[in-house]
């Protein structure tokens, strides 16, 4: 099938990526045009654990192609897939503009029959949207072409949105008319032959369905935080709880790990954006508010563990940090916990040393060349003459450290482990303080 994608964002150059993988002639368009030369001189914008390859691969095959022509790309596919950035607003809504833009931009420029996905993550309504731009362009045309309108959201975790796609728990799909159906059933055939994954619903549901399961998983991180804030004061350990609860089926371990909170570019967007989605029918999320303002405090929590026990004139400290990315196996930093912990750090005087294993170049695009921050190449090395160590984000490399070496690189040996890594036993046994989160 001939698929166009507009946006080669996380989510657009993925499903461009794995929907030629299994076949399909896909043409991505973005009108950045730095980004479109990196793609076609081989190389992917952002970091995706697998994705370069599978790029590289399906170019060669000639079933992926990039361009930063508009009217190539809405002639291209039958199926053009919206799948550009919705930004949080100044009042936390989501920003339409580019998903509009790509409308009008397929309406100016079809030639045929199209269905038109919204694969963004949008709020409820933006289909109506979409097809009011897509028609009122058609009609400044003088044209009559049919078209669909169809919601598909993406549900791709960041470090693992290529085994996401190929294997999907479900493919959410919201149409109304049976011609949409059967094209996106068609195309998503190759992924259901184990057993039909595709749920169809109306779409409003489907658009309300994203917006709701990313909500919920963020309300299950910040309800352990809160726990986990909650048993330090009493004693109790977070990760006998988390055992406890999660042993339930009702409940089940996933997302039940407290932490330094949640960042990257859908949990904090899409929970401001499904407040004030609410607000525009008359109703308040009161759940979704408190679990907005839980995180936010998270974020605060390692520091005010490290000016609990170093005071809070941290002037002449330096403090190592380990990640900076928001979550592993990404380089992305939006909304990412350390950024807050490195202002923090240096509002209160200290400098930092910094090590992530892919996320270095972010930390320079973001911080540029500020000498409070130090960037180094191994995590040993983030620890030379560091105050203290404070791990921010959960990579395997940190996971099994040797901690005679460490304490012996630290000149306090003190770690503040915010995604709770070790038994704090076997960490204080060598003789190092320990500061996890709601753990004894």
């Amino acid at each position: 099938m001939k698929v166009s994608v507009i946006g080669t964002g996380y989510v657009g150059l993925v499903t461009g990526t794995c929907l030629a993988e299994v076949g399909n002639d896909v043409l991505c368009l973005d009108v950045d045009v730095n980004k479109i030369n990196i793609l076609k001189q081989g190389g992917i914008p952002i970091y995706e654990p697998g994705l370069e390859d599978m790029v590289k691969r399906n170019v060669a095959a000639g079933r992926l192609r990039f361009t930063t022509d508009v009217a190539e790309s809405a002639k291209h596919g039958a199926i053009q897939f919206i799948a550009v950035g919705t930004p949080p607003d100044e009042d936390g809504s989501a920003d339409l503009q580019y998903v509009v833009a790509a409308a009008r931009a397929i309406g100016q420029n079809m030639q045929e029959y199209k269905v038109i996905v919204d694969k963004s993550t949008v709020p409820v309504g933006t289909a109506d949207k979409v097809r009011a731009a897509v028609q009122e362009e058609l009609s400044k045309r003088g044209t009559q072409l049919e078209f669909s309108i169809a919601s598909n959201p993406e549900f791709l975790k960041e470090g693992a949105a290529v085994e996401d796609f190929m294997r999907p728990d479900r493919i959410v799909l919201g149409a109304e008319d049976a011609r949409a159906v059967e094209l996106m059933r068609s195309l998503y055939a190759p992924f259901n032959r184990n057993h039909d994954r595709l749920i169809v619903m109306d779409i409003k549901s489907a658009e309300l369905t994203k917006y709701a399961a990313n909500a919920m998983l963020a309300t299950r991180i910040s309800f352990m935080n809160e726990l986990a804030l909650l048993a330090e004061k009493m004693g109790a350990d977070i990760e006998n709880v988390r055992h406890g609860i999660g042993s339930d089926p009702r409940i089940g371990y996933h997302f039940l790990y407290a932490g330094c909170g949640y960042g990257g570019s859908c949990f904090p967007k899409d929970v401001q954006a499904m407040q004030r989605t609410a607000k525009e029918y008359g109703s308040e999320l009161r759940i979704l508010n408190a679990v907005e303002v839980a995180n936010e405090r998270q974020k605060e929590v390692l520091l005010d563990k490290i000016t609990a026990r170093f005071g809070t004139d941290l002037s002449g400290k330096n403090i190592a940090i380990w990640g900076l990315a928001f979550k592993p196996n990404t380089d992305d930093m939006r909304d990412a916990p350390s950024r807050v912990l490195i202002k923090g750090l240096w509002e209160r005087g200290a400098t930092v040393t910094a090590y992530d294993p892919v996320a270095m170049h972010e930390a320079t695009r973001i911080f540029g060349n500020d000498p409070r921050l130090k960037l180094v190449d191994t995590p040993m090395a983030a620890l030379e003459g560091a105050d203290a160590l404070a791990i921010v984000t959960e990579w395997q490399v940190f996971r099994a450290p040797d901690f005679v070496a460490l304490k012996a690189q630290l000149k306090n040996p003190v770690i503040f482990d915010g995604r709770n890594l070790y038994d704090p036993k076997d960490v204080r046994a060598a003789g190092i303080e320990y500061f996890a989160i709601g753990r004894l």
